[in-house]
């Protein structure tokens, strides 16, 4: 599902406007970054939780070379899915 397309569903499922529900996602992912920039958790009970982790630096290989090269650490952002959205995506239920 594309953007303009969870615009839509979200506009039809609350009765507001394309644009208040554009506005609507919008500011729901600034929020979500902002919170991970300050490597903050969110949680969405019965959904999941958005949460920034380290990964440390490691050595890689350049495919075209074969050479070994370093990777530095930087953060990333992590999903893990709640219990409830688990077991929807397992037994297919709504």
């Amino acid at each position: 599902m594309k953007k303009i397309e969870l615009v839509r569903e979200i506009a039809k499922n609350t009765n507001l406007s394309q644009t208040q529900a554009t506005q609507a996602l919008e500011a729901t992912i600034d929020i979500i970054k902002t919170t991970l920039r300050k490597k903050e958790e969110v949680r969405l009970v019965g959904f999941g939780s958005f949460r920034v982790t380290t990964r440390q630096s490691r050595t890689g290989i350049n495919p075209q070379t074969k050479k070994p090269i370093r990777i530095p650490a930087c953060n990333v952002a992590k999903f893990n899915p709640g219990k409830d959205l688990k077991e929807m995506i397992n037994t297919n239920k709504k």
